[in-house]
């Protein structure tokens, strides 16, 4: 599998899990504190061949994506399932631990965000469904960011990056429909 655009990640263990995976160039911004050279060669990958952002499923690597996306329009973004990047010995949580396919297929699921939907998903129906606020929240949310391909967030976020990925109400619906049913998508 070959990717043509260049893949952010964290840093160089997960750039070799990458390269394990396939056939592609990343840029490592070393962390959350990213500099100001990082950008401009993110920037330049953008104008080129495309970014896809592709950071751990925790804390720091959000805070990578936000910071990224916030500075370098119309990048992608690649999420992977936290119990798919988890050490064997539960010693950590990233992109480096992920199987081979894990990683493909995080890639082969990346998504351009965006800021307008037409039909838009409400807050009430967030609550509605049991996603925010209530007993077993969390985990219905991470396994509606499975179903979607939008990786997991919380409760104050969730609306946020449904609206980004344009989300339908009847994709949003169908994914209710499987976490309710127990399946998988």
């Amino acid at each position: 599998m070959k990717i043509k655009e260049i893949i952010v990640v964290e840093g160089k263990d997960d750039t070799v899990a990458v390269r394990r995976a396939l056939d592609a160039d990343t840029i490592e911004t070393n962390g959350s504190a990213i500099n100001e050279q990082t950008i401009k060669r993110i920037k330049l990958a953008q104008e080129t061949r495309g970014v896809i952002i592709f950071t751990d499923p925790d804390f720091p690597g959000e805070k990578i994506r936000n910071t990224i996306d916030q500075q370098v329009p119309g990048c992608k973004h690649a999420f992977l399932p936290k119990g798919e990047a988890i050490h064997k010995y539960g010693k950590g949580v990233g992109v480096e631990h992920a199987t081979i396919e894990s990683i493909q297929n995080a890639l082969r699921n990346a998504h351009l965000m965006q800021e307008a939907i037409t039909e838009q998903i409400t807050k009430e129906d967030l609550l509605t469904a049991g996603l925010i606020a209530g007993q077993g929240s969390k985990e219905k949310r991470e396994r509606l960011g499975e179903f979607l391909k939008i990786g997991y967030t919380n409760g104050k976020q969730l609306h946020k990056r449904l609206m980004m990925f344009q989300v339908s109400k009847e994709s949003f619906a169908e994914a209710l429909r499987m976490l309710e049913a127990g399946g998988k998508k």
